[in-house]
Order: structure tokens, then sequence, then C-alpha cells
């Protein structure tokens, strides 16, 4: 199961969240059957809209994550709600990419660095609030910090680690958020900035059977760390056949007319979970007539 833990430090100047989601990825990777960099970067994105997402204040609140790079992988969303239960979606699920420079997964080859990170937040208002940023990395923990400096002037440290398996499943997988409050002093900064660089990728410490409070205490090392809460986060999709025969509602009359007629039904897949939801032409005709009973007329 995956777990998600949220520290401070004594001060209150600094607030540290770490998670296992080893549990989360190997969901995606069994949904989606990813190629081994695309559950990586997939992966990734997945840890970290997890704990933005359990920042977010009200019940219903949602947070999606839309990477956008011109790699191979093609558009990869991540979805969470205000309990860190997350979903996630790669365009194109299976690229094969020769290791980089380090020897490691090319992330940023499949990703791409040409393009976006766009940040969505729908807080039950109007209209959902938008915040993108440019790419600047592709390995994404770089592009989740580049996007909490450029979008929210907050300073933000980020790391996310995936390690697959040879035969693709996946090992480990975690991911941590670190951030200033605007009160830090200087002392703290410092001693944040050398913890920083000496700390383990964090794949590697949830591969060694660190937890994430294990690591929210490292990370906070010297600034009297208080764990404050911790939730268990899964993977979660909402779709129903409900929400499915009301995207079918929303479309022209006609279109649901030529469905019946050309194709006898419709197969809905859910981009997220992979479940079909299967429409009869009879089912397909109720939904019509529905619609057409509510004041709608057919085209032409």
């Amino acid at each position: 199961m995956a777990r998600l833990t949220r520290a401070s430090s004594g001060d209150g100047s600094v607030m540290a969240m770490a998670i296992d989601s080893t549990d989360l990825v190997s969901r995606i990777e069994q949904i989606h059957k990813t190629s081994a960099v695309v559950t990586a970067a997939t992966g990734r994105l997945a840890t970290a809209a997890s704990m933005m997402g359990w920042m977010l204040k009200g019940e219903g609140d949602t947070l999606t994550l839309r990477l956008c790079g011109g790699g191979p992988a093609g558009t990869i969303l991540a979805v969470a709600d205000s309990r860190g239960n997350v979903k996630a979606c790669p365009q194109n699920p299976v690229v094969e990419l020769p290791l980089n420079a380090r020897g490691k997964l090319d992330v940023a080859g499949a990703v791409g660095r040409d393009g976006y990170l766009a940040v969505i937040r729908d807080l039950g208002l109007k209209e959902p609030y938008v915040g993108q940023v440019p790419i600047v990395s592709g390995e994404i923990a770089e592009d989740i910090t580049s996007y909490y400096a450029v979008s929210e002037q907050t300073p933000t440290v980020c790391g996310l680690g995936v390690l697959v398996n040879p035969d693709l499943t996946v090992r480990a997988a975690g991911g941590f958020l670190v951030q200033l409050l605007p009160f830090a002093d200087e002392k703290v900064i410092d001693i944040l900035e050398q913890t920083v660089q000496k700390i383990l990728p964090v794949s590697s410490m949830i591969e060694q059977g660190l937890t994430p409070p294990d690591i929210c205490r490292m990370l906070l090392e010297g600034l009297e760390p208080q764990i404050l809460d911790e939730c268990m986060p899964a993977y979660c999709c909402d779709c129903s056949r409900d929400r499915v025969e009301r995207a079918l509602m929303s479309l022209d009359p006609a279109d649901l007319t030529e469905m019946i007629e050309k194709d006898g039904g419709a197969q809905v897949d859910c981009h997220f979970c992979e479940k079909k939801y299967r429409f009869t032409a009879d089912d397909l005709r109720a939904l019509r007539d529905q619609r057409l009973r509510k004041g709608e007329t057919p085209c032409g």
C-alpha cells in the first residue's frame, strides 16, 4: 500500500512530504502495459500529482498534471484528489530508447524537452486555476521545481524516482517535496541545502526499506523535524457507466444516429483504467430519444 507523510521543521518554516508510491506505479504498469521508460516517466508524474493533490484543501478538489514535451511518449496525464489518490495515462505506453549517458532510463528522451508542464487545479469554482511552465529538463522533478518557482514563487525541491525490474515490474518508486515558507531564515536555508546535496535518490531509499517518515526526518535533519500527518493513497479511477452515458448524451443526436445505423452500437474505453463500456443500438437509441425529449432536434 502506498504511504504519504507530511512533516515540518520545528519552527514551521519548512514543509516536507515523502511518498512510497511503489504500489501506485505498479498499477500504472499493470493497466497500461508500459515499457520501462514510460513506466518511469508516468510513475514520476503520478507520484508528484499524489503529493500535490494532498495539498488541496477541499474534499472535492482535484489536480491535473499535463506533461507535453514533444517526445515519443506523447502527452502524459496524471490526476489526483485531495486524499492523494491518483490516476494516470500516457499517450504512447510503449517507447523503446537506449539508456542515457548515465546508464539510466532516458526519461527526458521519452518525454521530450520542447513543450510545457501544465498544472490544473479544479477547486469547484467557475473556472479551474491553470499554471503552465516550459519544460526545463524532461526529468519531471526539475520541471515540478520550476513550476513552483515560476508560477507560485515558492522555493521548492522535488525528488522523484522509479526503479523498474528487467521483467518490467516496478521495484521501487517514490518522491519528496520540500518547500520553504517566506519567514525561513538563512541558517535554515543553509542546513537544508547541505542536506539535499547529500541525500540519496528517493527510489534508492525506498528500495533500501526507508519509509516516508524516515525520508521526511532525513530531509529535515538538524531542523527538529515533526511528523504532522499521513495518508494511504491509491490508484483510483472514478469512471462509471453513468458518466459515459452523460458524455454520449452530450453528442449531437445525428452522431448518435450514425453510431446506431453504421456501427450498431458503441464501445467507450476509459483511458485511465481501460475499463470498457459497451452500448447496444437500443442503448444509444434510448439516450438519443432522451435528449430529443429535452428539446434537442437532429441536425439536418
